[in-house]
């Protein structure tokens, strides 16, 4: 588990991303397409073709994180938004679809 402290967002990238990326092409996304700051302490998740697997990064204040979770089965459900990013609050959590 993440510890996560309060004030921090969790971004959804919408649609899907080339998980060959890692944090410098993540980071460049969140710059790019998000309009936020990838050292903001904030978590972003992106979201696999397939939707078996998730990245999240992070900056922790000490250091950037990379975190990868896959699925041996199911998959992730994710937003179809058309603006390229959604907000999770803790009333409206990440599903699992399996």
């Amino acid at each position: 588990m993440i510890p996560v402290p309060s004030g921090v967002r969790v971004w959804l990238a919408t649609g899907h991303v080339d998980m060959r990326k890692g944090f410098p092409g993540l980071s460049l996304m969140v710059q790019e397409v998000l309009k936020r700051d990838p050292n903001s302490g904030h978590l972003f998740c992106f979201r696999g073709r397939r939707g078996d697997l998730l990245k999240i990064i992070w900056h922790d204040g000490q250091g950037a994180c990379l975190y990868t979770k896959r699925l041996e089965r199911g998959r992730f459900l994710w937003p179809s938004v058309a603006d390229g990013a959604v907000t999770l609050s803790p009333a409206c959590p990440l599903k699992l679809l399996g």
